[in-house]
């Protein structure tokens, strides 16, 4: 109890200047920790212990928490979305890799990547409503706006499948490619991309029926998506060929590219849509990028393997699928 008070109250006076606006949140993957970064000041303000591997973090549905997830210690880690200050910890989940809420808030689901099974929780009192034990390395997810639907990535065998999330079932179960990692509903709610990592780019499908309908190369190692916010554009990191893309959705075309060496993975855009900050998983490091010119402005060190970024802020377009009142997906990008 004197050991979490005192973490508690290092981290509120750490943070204390740069809070709700400013705050940058990085987990540092392979060292356990997380970072508190400073925007404005593009400088690491404190890093704190959390349990084993944590790779992705999302908001609450009621947007009031950051939840980490560390996989091998089994547990989410809550904090105040507006201080970062320590809440609660959630344990007995097992192996969240990836995690999401699903638009309406009903349905909570983590992906197991280390022991293949995808868990489908009643978001309330996280109570497990299924266990679906499938081979493959269950990666990435996306929802649909009316959350009737979730899509997981099966990194090791190629496929993304559809679950009913009222009764557990798989609707469709289809191959998409080599290494699919990166997944994302677009606004439209009738066009998922799938990024492709083992093939250098991505492929579009038919949400209803899982059927390719559109691909495109975007460069080695196609990873990860991020909206930019305007319901048309969105960011695909390409971690071999060491370059994040701007994407024009509507036409399927690049229309930006910038230069991210050192493994470019997740991503989150600043609050006043001006600034893309991205891990670099090699390195060490965060890089900034400037929207509107798409150049690399700055760099900042931070632990060891950098994956999922958040910036204590609400109102932003959830990868996920729909527009929910707060981000319930941050950082959401592949680990292996």
């Amino acid at each position: 109890m004197k050991t979490t008070a005192l973490l508690a109250f290092a981290l509120a006076a750490a943070i204390a200047a740069p809070a709700h606006a400013d705050g940058v949140i990085i987990l540092n993957s392979d060292e356990a920790s997380y970072s508190v970064l400073s925007r404005s000041q593009r400088a690491e303000i404190t890093r704190l212990p959390v349990g084993r591997e944590p790779h992705h973090l999302i908001t609450s549905p009621d947007g009031n928490d950051v939840i980490i997830a560390s996989t091998f210690t089994n547990e989410l880690l809550f904090l105040d979305v507006r201080t970062a200050a320590r809440k609660r910890v959630v344990r007995d989940i097992i192996d969240p890799y990836h995690l999401g809420f699903s638009p309406d808030g009903k349905w909570f689901v983590t992906a197991a990547y280390r022991l293949d099974h995808v868990d489908i929780y009643h978001a309330d009192g996280f109570r497990l409503a299924s266990r679906i034990f499938i081979d493959g390395l269950p990666s990435h997810m996306a929802f649909d706006k009316d959350s009737k639907t979730v899509f997981v990535t099966l990194q090791k065998t190629g496929r993304v499948v559809a679950f009913d999330l009222a009764t557990q079932a798989a609707k469709w179960n289809v191959y998409v490619g080599d290494s699919p990692a990166g997944i994302v509903m677009l606004p439209d709610d009738k066009r998922l991309l799938v990024a492709n990592t083992g093939e250098d780019g991505i492929v579009k499908l038919d949400p209803a029926t899982g059927n390719i309908i559109h691909s495109m190369r975007t460069g080695r190692g196609a990873h990860n998506f991020w909206p930019q916010g305007d319901g048309r554009h969105f960011f695909l990191s390409n971690r071999v060929e060491g370059t994040v893309i701007r994407l024009d959705t509507q036409d399927m075309k690049i229309v930006g590219e910038v230069k991210i060496p050192g493994g470019p993975d997740c991503m989150d855009v600043s609050p006043d849509g001006k600034e893309l900050w991205v891990t670099q998983r090699f390195i060490r490091r965060v890089a900034v990028v400037d929207i509107p010119t798409m150049t690399r402005v700055a760099g900042i060190n931070v632990g060891k393997s950098p994956h999922g970024v958040y910036m204590l802020k609400e109102g932003t377009l959830a990868p996920g699928g729909g527009a929910p009142p707060a981000r319930r997906a941050a950082g959401s990008g592949n680990g292996r």
